[in-house]
């Protein structure tokens, strides 16, 4: 396979915008004139879909771009960009969310446009979200994050709560303990061994979401999972992992920390 090149856009000036009152946008080159391979479709046939720009990847959606003499498909996906990161914004965060009314006020979206962009980010969110069969072997702790993740991943409340094993680490369930504010979340270890006493569970894997997408631990986090690896280990449920979950990543503080040696489980 030939050498992956940089994003098409981060070499060429892909369009100039001329924002003063009554000014047109400048013309654009259109994906049908550009050399085959330097076509965003192609380019990810060719090199796959993690070697294109946020642009590109939109203007795979959009299909065409304003029209003759305006922006070209990609430079569609830039302007939308652009848009969504005024005021110093996060632009996929806000597409995360965003409404076909929103998209479609941007020049050049209409609802066809707008649709297929909503379309694929919904679908990402149900790839992403979907969740091990029960009875999966959790071996993992990518494999713990993605049973939590429908949970735990995009809410913008912090929630707590727990993945439930049998004695081979087989997935039983999940459970969702408390609900918190925006900044932080109340769990108690009796509330949460209470769940896993009542669901028969033998093993156990707890995980909280941080809405600010951050995932260091806080002091809080490891005091709480300091208790919890306490009190695992005198009512013989060990305690896995826990998982912090945030911004479409996870983190295992029994991989970067070194509670479990301090608090040793019986697995």
């Amino acid at each position: 396979m030939p050498c992956v090149s940089e994003p098409l856009f981060q070499g060429i000036n892909e369009f100039n915008l001329l924002e003063a009152s009554g000014a047109s946008m400048t013309y654009s080159l259109r994906v049908a004139d550009m050399p085959v391979d330097e076509r965003p479709r192609e380019r990810l046939v060719v090199y796959g879909s993690k070697h294109l720009s946020t642009a590109e990847l939109i203007a795979i959606l959009l299909g065409t771009g304003q029209g003759p003499g305006k922006l070209s498909a990609v430079g569609l996906g830039q302007y939308i960009l652009k848009k969504l990161g005024e005021n110093q914004g996060d632009p996929l965060s806000r597409l995360r969310d965003i409404s076909v009314t929103e998209l479609t006020e941007i020049p050049g979206v209409g609802n066809a446009k707008a649709a297929s962009i909503l379309a694929a980010i919904e679908l990402g969110k149900r790839v992403f979200q979907s969740r091990p069969a029960e009875k999966t072997v959790v071996d993992d702790p990518s494999v713990a994050a993605a049973a939590l993740s429908h949970e735990l991943m995009w809410q913008t409340q912090e929630r707590f709560a727990v993945l439930l094993l049998d004695v081979k680490h087989r997935l039983l369930g999940t459970q969702v303990i408390t609900i918190g504010t925006a900044t932080e979340t109340l769990a108690h270890p009796r509330d949460i061994f209470r769940e896993v006493l009542r669901s028969g569970a033998t093993r156990v894997i707890v995980a909280h979401n941080h809405p600010s997408g951050s995932l260091d631990p806080s002091s809080e986090d490891i005091s709480l999972t300091r208790q919890l690896l306490t009190g695992a280990q005198f009512l013989g449920i060990p305690l896995l992992d826990h998982l912090i979950l945030g911004n479409g990543d996870f983190l295992s503080m029994r991989q970067v920390t070194n509670l479990w040696n301090e608090c040793p489980q019986d697995e």
